[in-house]
């Protein structure tokens, strides 16, 4: 099993618009990043556990889980024009971009805040605390996962 980091603005799709889809399970689309995507299909499997972290907002934060519930296929929404995530140079044919399924598991009673992440000395190596580092989906090691675990559950 392997332990991810997905980042969303909460007003394009939250943790808590996850926890009302159908069987609490969405795609997670949009991925326009390569390093990203290659992530997704060449690491991601199904059971993996997800943090689902809200960005963009006044205190970013991490605030609940999820697993993946499929693993890595066409993104349907780059080859069409009417989505945002539209890519002219993608098709059914030949998809440039993936996504993969993934299912609420918890809500935290609790954000951890990246304020709050910063600040913790086991934690400086984790992807999202490194600078420049903006990707939308980032691995986390397992000791990452659980620390961060057990400050939310505090």
């Amino acid at each position: 099993m392997k332990y991810w980091l997905l980042k969303s603005e909460p007003d394009v799709f939250s943790l808590e618009d996850l926890k009302n889809c159908p069987n609490q399970t969405e795609h997670w689309d949009g991925i326009r990043n390569y390093q990203a995507r290659n992530l997704m299909r060449d690491e991601m499997q199904v059971g993996d556990r997800v943090f689902f972290y809200h960005s963009r907002q006044a205190e970013p934060a991490i605030v609940g889980t999820a697993k993946v519930v499929r693993e890595a296929y066409p993104d349907h929404t780059s080859w069409d024009p009417t989505s945002k995530y539209f890519d002219e140079k993608s098709s059914p044919e030949n998809p440039r971009w993936l996504m993969v399924d993934v299912q609420f598991e918890s809500e935290f009673s609790r954000p951890v805040t990246l304020k709050e992440l910063r600040s913790i000395a086991e934690l400086k190596e984790m992807f999202l605390l490194r600078k420049g580092m903006r990707l939308s989906v980032q691995p986390v090691t397992e000791e990452e996962f659980q620390l961060i675990l057990a400050l939310a559950n505090d």
